[in-house]
């Protein structure tokens, strides 16, 4: 396997609200040179929330990036110094309001690990007691609870078309069997 490359240089390029962008120009043990863009994301919890067996929490949100609404499990960016349990049922709780009496880190993963270092932390919740929610300024959040066969045929229709969505689905049809 080959080893890591040298970093010669690191600029970032510009640092926002959510993320940051670095260029880094690295050395590779061959001598082969390379600029690579970097997204530097501080991580990001997804909640697999289960009101029944058979049921899952989703919320429906514009998201500009791809100009549509779409139907997608709660999750959200990690706030510093936080466990990955305290920041999931942080995020389920600002969303849905809905509470968990009960939950457990299922693993994670790496969102898109060509350019960026975003890791998300996918918890199961459950038995969810109702609340209200406290959405941040700029989320305008409608929250639903689905079957799974109801979510199959929003995969279907295209109105879940997101990988951690489509991740939580197939996790629940895995605990079932």
């Amino acid at each position: 396997m080959e080893s890591r490359p040298q970093v010669i240089s690191s600029q970032e390029r510009f640092s926002g609200r959510v993320f940051r962008v670095r260029t880094d120009d690295v050395v590779f043990d061959d001598g082969a040179t390379a600029r690579l863009d970097i997204v530097e994301h501080p991580g990001s919890y997804a909640v697999i929330a289960t009101p029944s067996k058979n049921m899952l929490v989703l919320v429906k949100q514009y998201r500009h990036a791809v100009g549509r609404e779409l139907w997608e499990i709660p999750a959200g960016t990690a706030e510093p110094g936080e466990s990955v349990e305290a920041g999931a049922l942080r995020e389920l709780a600002e969303e849905t309001g809905y509470r968990a009496g009960a939950s457990q880190i299922i693993g994670s993963f790496y969102v898109t690990p060509g350019f960026c270092d975003e890791i998300m932390h996918f918890v199961h919740a459950d038995r969810l007691a109702a609340g209200e929610s406290s959405p941040d300024e700029d989320e305008r959040i409608v929250v639903q609870n689905f079957t799974i066969d109801e979510m199959q045929k929003l995969v279907r229709d295209g109105k879940i078309a997101d990988a951690k969505t489509l991740i939580a689905l197939m996790w629940l049809h895995a605990s079932r069997e």
